[in-house]
C-alpha cells in the first residue's frame, strides 16, 4: 500500500513539474492557474530577497537586486530537475526497487540515486534496472533528460533576446528624456520639432515597444526582474514616462500627434494593467507625482520654449482623470519590483547617462541655437 501511494505521488509530482515547465517555457500566453510551482517559487524567493536588499544602500543594493533575475532562472531550472529526479525515484521505488547494485541494499535513496544518474545521463554503471518496468522507467527518464536539456538551451536565448530588445529602447530614451527619464524633459527636448514629426515617430515606436513588453513579459514574467544597466533606468520607469507624456499630449496638444498619443497610451496602459495581474499587484494609493504648482510651472516652461498648448479650463482635471487610469498600477508594480517611479518634473538638473563616465567627467554638446518660432511651425 505504501509503495502504491508513493507511485501515485511520484506520477502526480512528475505531471505537475512537466506541466509547470511547459506553461513557463513553451506556452506563449498568460497562465492563470492558481497552483503553480513557478509562481510559488517566485513568491517565496523574491520577497525575502527584496527585504534583504533593504539592508544595503546605493550601488550595492541595486547590484544585489540585479542578481535575482538571472539567478532565479538557474534556481527554477534546478528545482524542476530535482522534482523530476525525485518523481522517478518514487516510481522506481513503487516498482519494487528492481535494481542491480554493485554494493549496498536497495531502498528509496538508491532509487533516487538511480534516477539522478539516469536523468543527467551519467552512466556510471554501479546501479542498473533489472525488470522490464524498471528499464522502461529508466529509458523514459533518460529521454526526458535530453529533452529537458534541449528546452533549457532554447529557453535562455529567447529570454535574453527579449531583454536585449527591451533595453535598446530604454537606452535610446536617455538622450530624449533624460536620466532618469521624465515627461517634462521629453516634451521640452521636442519643443523645436516642426509639426511634431519626431514626437509622433517616437510615440509610434514606443507603442510597438509597449506591445513587445506586454507579449514578452506575459510569456516570460521572469523578465520583469531583470534590471537595466543604470540605476536610474528601468523598463517600468520608461513605460511610466511614456504614459505621462502621452497623457499630457492628449490633453495639451492638437492634431495627429494627439491621435498617436491616444494609441500609445492605450497600448502602454494595457501592458501596465495586464502585468499588474500577472504579479498580483492590485492598484495602490498614489503619492503625488505632479502637484498643481509643478503643472503650472511645466506649462509655463513649455510655452516659453515655443510649444503651443491648448487653452482649456479643465486641463488639470482632464489630466488627473487620465493619470488615475494608470498611476495606481505602476505604483503597485514599482513597490513590488523595488524600482523608483520617474518624476513628472525633474527637481534637480543632472547630466544624462551618456554624458557621464567612471572618472566623473561630463561631456556636453555645444549650445544649440534655436530657430525663431513662427506660425509655420504650427
Amino acid at each position: 500500500m505504501t509503495r502504491l501511494l508513493a507511485g501515485v505521488g511520484g506520477a502526480v509530482l512528475l505531471a505537475v513539474v512537466l506541466w509547470d515547465a511547459f506553461e513557463t517555457i513553451i506556452l506563449p500566453r498568460r497562465v492563470s492557474g492558481r497552483f503553480r510551482i513557478t509562481r510559488l517559487f517566485y513568491r517565496s524567493t523574491w520577497r525575502p530577497w527584496r527585504s534583504t536588499a533593504q539592508l544595503l544602500s546605493g550601488r550595492r543594493r541595486d547590484a544585489f537586486l540585479s542578481f535575482f533575475g538571472p539567478l532565479s532562472l538557474i534556481l527554477l531550472l534546478a528545482l524542476w530537475a530535482v522534482g523530476i529526479v525525485f518523481a522517478f525515484g518514487l516510481l522506481q521505488w513503487a516498482a519494487g526497487s528492481a535494481l542491480i547494485m554493485s554494493g549496498g541494499a536497495p531502498g528509496i535513496w538508491s532509487d533516487v540515486y538511480m534516477s539522478g544518474t539516469t536523468f543527467f545521463t551519467l552512466g556510471l554503471g554501479d546501479v542498473a534496472p533489472r525488470t522490464a518496468l524498471a528499464k522502461a522507467l529508466t529509458t523514459a527518464e533518460a529521454g526526458m533528460g535530453f529533452a529537458f536539456l534541449a528546452v533549457v538551451i532554447g529557453y535562455f536565448p529567447v529570454i535574453y533576446q527579449a531583454f536585449s530588445r527591451r533595453e535598446v529602447a530604454i537606452s535610446l530614451l536617455d538622450a530624449r528624456a533624460g536620466s532618469p527619464p521624465s515627461a517634462s524633459e521629453l516634451l521640452w527636448r521636442h519643443r523645436g520639432d516642426p509639426g511634431w514629426t519626431a514626437l509622433v515617430e517616437l510615440l509610434r515606436d514606443w507603442e510597438r515597444w509597449s506591445a513587445d513588453v506586454l507579449e514578452s513579459h506575459l510569456s516570460y514574467p521572469a523578465l520583469a526582474y531583470f534590471r537595466s544597466q543604470h540605476r536610474n533606468e528601468s523598463w517600468l520607469a520608461a513605460l511610466t514616462t511614456i504614459l505621462d507624456t502621452s497623457a499630457f499630449v492628449i490633453v495639451g496638444l492638437e492634431g495627429w500627434c494627439v491621435r498617436q498619443a491616444e494609441l500609445t497610451f492605450a497600448m502602454a496602459r494595457h501592458a501596465t494593467v495586464d502585468l499588474s495581474q500577472v504579479f498580483n499587484t492590485p492598484p495602490q494609493p498614489v503619492d503625488e507625482r505632479l502637484s498643481p504648482v509643478q503643472l503650472a510651472a511645466l506649462q509655463e516652461r513649455l510655452a516659453s520654449g515655443g510649444m503651443k498648448l491648448r487653452e482649456r479650463p479643465d486641463f488639470e482635471e482632464r489630466l488627473k482623470e487620465l493619470r488615475r487610469t494608470y498611476e495606481p498600477y505602476v505604483t503597485a508594480l514599482a513597490r513590488y519590483l523595488a524600482v523608483p517611479l520617474p518624476p513628472w518634473v525633474r527637481e534637480v538638473e543632472r547630466p544624462d547617462n551618456w554624458q557621464t563616465s567612471a572618472w566623473d567627467r561630463v561631456v556636453r554638446l555645444p549650445a544649440r541655437k534655436e530657430p525663431p518660432i513662427t506660425e509655420a511651425h504650427f
